[in-house]
């Protein structure tokens, strides 16, 4: 009866270890997902196109990677570590709204690189990474180098047709128009190549015109 229940206890103990996990794992785990995370995070803070650079979301794809990697190592350790960080992980609620649709793409990246990490698929997760890396960049220079603008002009009734000649002849969009007692607002979405605006001077000319403001168009 003995012999029974310490085999038992040995099945039991077999289960609740999947892998051992002993310290020089654990480090060199972390070492190589920094590896990968650096190169995350070098792509994004050096090729990044989108509206507004946020330092804060460069290094929170370093942390999502490294956090990831902890995850799967402790639930590949244990049955009931794994159990409970499931448990725990599915009372999480992320209230942040991503606004660019590009950073959903690196932030499923650093949760890649975790997942892989932390499964001890290390040649994937740096050639996976560096093929990413230069399939990013490659797209980045291959985009049209036209941008997407909003031009609001304001103007009072006895410059419309100038303001419509001119606007006219940009090939926009329009987008909004307010008419107000005297004046008229007008929002117009333009593409254009480089930073020349002659026509922001031509509509400042116009008498009757009181603002040409000029802002990139990002979606939001």
């Amino acid at each position: 009866m003995s012999d029974y229940i310490a085999e038992i206890k040995n099945l039991m103990g077999q289960a609740d270890s999947l892998t051992t996990t002993t310290p020089i794992k654990i480090i060199a785990c972390l070492t190589f997902t920094l590896v990968c995370a650096a190169i995350i995070y070098c792509v994004y803070r050096f090729f990044y196109r989108g509206a507004c650079y946020s330092e804060n979301f460069a290094v929170l794809l370093v942390m999502v990677a490294v956090i990831t990697a902890m995850i799967i190592l402790t639930i590949s350790s244990s049955v009931a570590l794994s159990l409970g960080t499931i448990g725990a992980l599915s009372i999480i609620r992320f209230r942040s709204a991503i606004k660019d649709p590009l950073d959903v793409g690196f932030l499923f990246w650093s949760v890649v690189v975790g997942l892989t990490t932390g499964a001890g698929m290390v040649p994937f997760a740096l050639i996976g990474s560096l093929f990413i890396a230069v399939l990013y960049i490659l797209l980045t220079f291959l985009r049209t180098s036209k941008g997407t603008y909003l031009l609001l002009v304001r103007y009072a009734d006895e410059a419309a047709e100038e303001v419509s000649r001119i606007v006219d002849d940009l090939d926009g969009r329009l987008k909004n128009k307010t008419t107000y007692k005297d004046e008229t607002e007008l929002t117009v979405q333009i593409r254009f190549k480089g930073t020349d605006t002659p026509f922001l001077d031509d509509l400042r000319k116009i008498h009757g015109v009181s603002n040409a403001v000029l802002v990139e168009f990002t979606g939001e």
